[in-house]
C-alpha cells in the first residue's frame, strides 16, 4: 500500500501535535453526510459537516453542525455578529477554502476564517469531520477541534 498523501487539515493537525484518527472510505464523488454515516454504520449525532457561508459583509464565516441537522440562518448570522448570512454557491468552495464539495473540512482551509461549532459538539469524545478529501475521515476529540479551528461553540441549528 502506498504513503498516505497527507491533505492540508492533517498537516496542520501533526503540526500542531493534535491527536488524530483517519478512517478512509471508497468514493469517487460526491455523497451527502447521512449517505456515508450510513454507509459506515456511523452516528449522525457524533459526524459533523462544514458549510461554508457569506455574510452580507462580504466575509465568509464556517458553520460546522451535525450531518443531519440544518443551520439556522438567523442564528449563524447572530452567532458571527452579522445581519444575515447565506450559504455560498457550490461552484465557489473551492476557491473560497481549498476544498472539493465532500471534502470540505473547517481545518486548514485557504484562509482562517471565523468558525462555529454546533454545541453538540461537547457530547462525544471523538466527532468525525471530513479530512479534506473525498474519501478520507478525521476522527478528533472536539476540544482539539475547537483549538485548532479558534471556534465559538453555540447553537446555530434548527
Amino acid at each position: 500500500m502506498g504513503k498516505e498523501v497527507k491533505t492540508n487539515a492533517m498537516r496542520i493537525l501533526d503540526k500542531n501535535k493534535i491527536e488524530y484518527e483517519l478512517n478512509t472510505y471508497e468514493c469517487d464523488e460526491f455523497k451527502d453526510g447521512i449517505t456515508i454515516a450510513d454507509q459506515l454504520g456511523q452516528s449522525y449525532d457524533q459526524s459533523f459537516k462544514t458549510l461554508v457561508t457569506i455574510g452580507k459583509s462580504g466575509n465568509y464565516y464556517v458553520f460546522v453542525i451535525p450531518i443531519d441537522q440544518e443551520i439556522d440562518m438567523k442564528k449563524a448570522a447572530k452567532a458571527v455578529g452579522e445581519k444575515n448570512v447565506e450559504m455560498i454557491h457550490v461552484k465557489d468552495i473551492n476557491q473560497v477554502t481549498g476544498y472539493i464539495r465532500g471534502g470540505c473540512t473547517p481545518i486548514g482551509m485557504k484562509k482562517m476564517y471565523k468558525t462555529v461549532i454546533h454545541e453538540s459538539v461537547r457530547n462525544f469524545e471523538k466527532v468525525i469531520i471530513s479530512g479534506g478529501r473525498i474519501g478520507v475521515q478525521i476522527l478528533i476529540h472536539p476540544e482539539d477541534l475547537i483549538r485548532v479551528t479558534k471556534a465559538d461553540v453555540t447553537d446555530v441549528i434548527k
